[in-house]
């Protein structure tokens, strides 16, 4: 007589402004119900977000997610708590409160030395995150001033404010894809990077994941924005949760389902439709 065959392991991977986050108010509490019913039954519930490691410290102390991974600053960081670490593979020496960091992509210095050159080179007119004023930062995200400090500190992406028409951010990414970087599209800003994404950080979180625990996850995802496509598309189920923006977004998955409020509310349904019956 053989052995039953064991639960499958889950992972959630998730967005967090517009989708576990309120896009205006930044409130999770909706969610809170679910975030804790999801830790009692072992499932991480991994932030994947354009937010820096700087913001994703504190952020998950207060959502309790100290103990998973995160994929930041749309996948050009991943943050590895103990529990994920490899005694081989990780002897980085960046150690913050037990994390392990690795940097995908392009340098963040390298990215800002280009991007000042590009701008002046195609005549085209966007701001870097980073040189804006921090009252404007605060303006333009509803950030406190703590938290806006907090984003301007960047390790592989950077932010900018496009003020310019189509035609030049064709051009514009066009030239950066000359120099192997490219250009998502956020809820406020666009993102320039590393030949990365999140769906590609995802694809090495889950390796990960199967090296350490020698069986495959099934892995669900959430997300609002453009910027979530490749993140939806990397995984078995995916949740599009409808977007405080109007930005369009194109998922082709065979799993998809479709929320039908923002934000929080929208993450809980989105939840809900998978895992309901499973966590019963």
């Amino acid at each position: 007589m053989t052995d039953a065959t064991p639960p499958p392991s889950y992972l959630v991977f998730t967005d967090l402004d517009g989708s576990l986050l309120d896009h205006h108010s930044y409130d999770w509490q909706p969610a809170a119900p679910w975030l804790m019913r999801l830790g009692e039954a072992g499932i991480p519930v991994i932030p994947v977000t354009s937010k820096t490691r700087s913001e994703l410290l504190e952020l998950r102390r207060e959502l309790g997610l100290e103990k998973t991974p995160f994929i930041g600053e749309n996948g050009a960081v991943i943050g590895l708590p103990p529990s994920w670490q490899h005694a081989t593979l990780d002897r980085d020496p960046d150690d913050i409160e037990g994390l392990r960091i690795k940097t995908l992509g392009a340098d963040i210095n390298f990215l800002r030395q280009r991007l000042e050159v590009l701008r002046e080179h195609l005549g085209c007119r966007f701001r870097c995150l980073s040189e804006m004023p921090l009252e404007e930062i605060v303006a333009e995200t509803g950030l406190s001033e703590p938290a806006a400090r907090r984003a301007v500190a960047r390790e592989g992406s950077e932010p900018i404010l496009w003020e310019d028409d189509a035609r030049a951010l064709d051009e514009f990414r066009a030239a950066l894809k000359d120099d192997a970087l490219t250009l998502t599209q956020g809820g406020r800003f666009h993102h320039v990077m590393g030949d990365v994404d999140k769906g590609r950080a995802i694809d090495w979180l889950v390796a990960r994941f199967v090296a350490l625990r020698g069986a495959s996850p099934v892995t669900l995802g959430l997300g609002d924005g453009p910027n979530d496509v490749s993140l939806l598309q990397a995984v078995d189920r995916a949740v599009l949760i409808r977007g405080c923006h109007s930005h369009p977004v194109e998922v082709s998955h065979p799993s998809l389902y479709s929320t039908r409020r923002a934000g929080p509310h929208g993450w809980v349904e989105g939840i809900e439709h998978w895992l309901g019956e499973t966590l019963a």
